[in-house]
């Protein structure tokens, strides 16, 4: 079992699976190195082929931003052998989906590398989440029987279509465990997003006659102070506790601007994207609202239309009780692991977390470290890290049937 669970085991599966790429929209073929992965662990693997038109007309589906997609897949992975008598019943779910690779060139033999140097796994996905992945499969197999299933989902990146799926399928849980790149803090808070595209319009005109104009751009700046003062609100007097302590929680981004013709026109329309933040414990509908309050003050002031449209992934927020069975034998289990007392967290990302909560099973993350690194050129993680991520999976696969027994912490 120690063999398993070794930084260098560990380590090698994550190689092989950071070798395949797996761009959102396109993972059948890095979910079935995973199957082969994990049946030469002694795992039971089984790829699931998802009803994409079903999910996409559910009124609960989480929306979708990579383009063409004509198939979705998972993968479900088990001990080869159940326990002799049946027990609470825990998931681990990870990712196997990435972002792009960005422009930059990348060291040590590109994103798809898989390099193993200096103590770490080079490559995209190696810490964002393949990396995690790669320790819940040790752990499952180091573990032996269990009521344990790893869900190996698609589409997280761009709203979490893989693990709705999974979801859909079987939510029958009593824990789910996501080795996301926590730093080894037990996450039981996380913010939600939501993504929206919006219309800024104007009057075209003749540079040389610009007062006959409306420029678009100009208008757009106003927009961008308002989302900001937005921005500020939402992150004065933060009330949960987890997420107070955080530097920024609760974070409003544009990250898309296309606007203007001509140098010489004065511009008639702005085309911008953002990323807006659901509060812990704040429905959709007022985090849309807060948007679209202060982008309809600043078209009322000056009478132009300015729209607003919601787009792409949809990220509700989440939370799990601190003092539940879930919660408390992940941190037992982390401090027995790094030798010093666990940290309870909130993070400000959205993650497929919020999905199981949803349906009704309580869930945390944790995972090495790396989220500096995450969707960054050099993405990398630590052979070390994952290591101890393994053994800690490992230790709460075998212990969550006795914290889940304990009236202490029933919730």
């Amino acid at each position: 079992m120690q063999d398993l669970l070794s930084d260098a085991a560990v380590g090698a599966t994550a190689a092989e699976l950071v070798r395949v790429p797996s761009l959102t929209g396109d993972e059948r073929a890095a979910l079935e190195r995973c199957a082969e992965l994990a049946r030469g662990l002694g795992l039971r693997a089984e790829l699931v082929a998802h009803d994409l038109a079903a999910l996409r007309a559910h009124p609960d589906y989480p929306g979708e931003e990579a383009e063409g997609r004509t198939e979705l897949y998972g993968l479900v992975v088990t001990p080869r052998e159940a326990p002799s008598a049946g027990g609470p019943r825990l998931a681990l779910c990870g990712h196997i989906d990435v972002v792009g690779v960005g422009t930059v060139p990348w060291q040590h033999g590109g994103p798809w590398s898989g390099a193993v140097v200096d103590g770490f796994v080079h490559g995209r996905g190696s810490a964002d989440m393949k990396g995690g992945v790669a320790a819940a499969l040790h752990a499952l197999a180091a573990a032996g029987p269990s009521d344990a299933v790893l869900h190996v989902v698609a589409s997280e990146e761009d709203g979490g279509l893989g693990a709705f799926a999974m979801l859909q399928r079987d939510a029958a849980f009593d824990g789910c465990v996501i080795p996301e790149p926590t730093g080894f803090d037990v996450v039981c808070a996380q913010a939600g997003t939501v993504t929206f595209t919006g219309t800024v319009h104007g009057v075209a005109a003749h540079a040389a006659e610009r007062l006959h104009g409306v420029s678009a751009i100009d208008r757009y700046v106003k927009v961008h102070a308002a989302l900001a003062a937005v921005e500020r609100a939402y992150n004065t007097d933060v009330a949960h506790p987890l997420m107070a302590v955080l530097p920024l929680p609760y974070p409003l981004v544009v990250g898309k601007i296309a606007g203007g013709e001509w140098s010489s026109s004065v511009p008639d329309r702005v085309v911008f994207e953002g990323r807006a933040p659901v509060r812990v414990g704040e429905s959709l509908d007022t985090a849309r609202a807060a948007i679209e309050d202060a982008v309809a003050a600043v078209a009322a002031k000056d009478g132009w239309p300015i729209d607003i449209a919601w787009t792409g992934g949809v990220f509700e927020s989440a939370t799990t009780p601190e003092r539940g069975a879930l919660a408390q034998c992940v941190l037992s289990s982390v401090t027995a692991q790094l030798g010093r007392p666990a940290r309870a967290a909130g993070v400000p990302w959205g993650a497929d977390m919020r999905l199981y909560a949803a349906a009704g099973v309580p869930t945390v993350m944790l995972g090495p470290r790396g989220i500096d690194v995450a969707h960054a050129v050099d993405e990398r993680v630590a052979l070390a890290d994952l290591g101890v991520c393994a053994r800690i999976l490992a230790d709460v696969i075998a212990g969550f049937p006795r914290f889940a027994a304990d009236p202490a912490y029933a919730a």
